[in-house]
């Protein structure tokens, strides 16, 4: 089998509500073998996120702002579709744990009959952030709990700011 000389490109889509190091540690790793990372960030119509596309988009900016090789962009719609337009070959999902692995697989299955030339690449979360999700963060936040040892800096402002939660809770 002949290796392919281009340059990957790979699409890490989520909703990234709020981003979490966890969501930083797939994207860190990620960034070291692609040549581009495309963080696809979902504006889903049916739910109702707690932050803003704006601001997620703003954290994600900022937690990504020294990865030369990164871009963030918002959608809606399929990711498929998406990857599609940006050219991606590759589809990157975070598992945490084995509860994640069937609902991502049968994305990844829908996702190889809509274009089986898209590859879904699964990467395991580093064993520090296997409880880790954005929900878990939102719940822990809404009981006004710090969170910041879970986020990046501006995502931490950003949710004490949102949850009215001090420095020191």
């Amino acid at each position: 089998m002949e290796r392919s000389q281009h340059k990957i490109q790979a699409i890490y889509p989520g909703s990234f509500d709020p981003i979490t190091n966890g969501h930083l540690d797939i994207i860190d790793r990620t960034s070291k073998i692609f040549h581009k990372v495309i963080i696809a960030v979902l504006n889903n119509k049916q739910k109702q996120p707690t932050f803003t596309i704006e601001e997620r988009i703003e954290m994600i900016y900022d937690s990504v702002k020294d990865y030369p090789n990164i871009e963030v962009y918002s959608f809606d719609g399929l990711t498929i579709d998406f990857a599609e337009q940006k050219n991606c070959q590759v589809i990157i999902r975070g598992l945490r744990a084995v509860s994640d692995y069937e609902n991502e697989l049968k994305m990844a299955l829908a996702n190889r009959k809509l274009n089986s030339t898209i590859e879904t690449l699964f990467m395991m979360a580093d064993s520090h952030y296997t409880f880790l999700s954005s929900s878990t963060i939102r719940e822990i936040a809404s009981f006004g709990r710090n969170v910041d040892e879970f986020l990046p800096e501006l995502a931490g402002k950003m949710v004490r700011k949102k949850y009215n939660i001090s420095e020191e809770s």
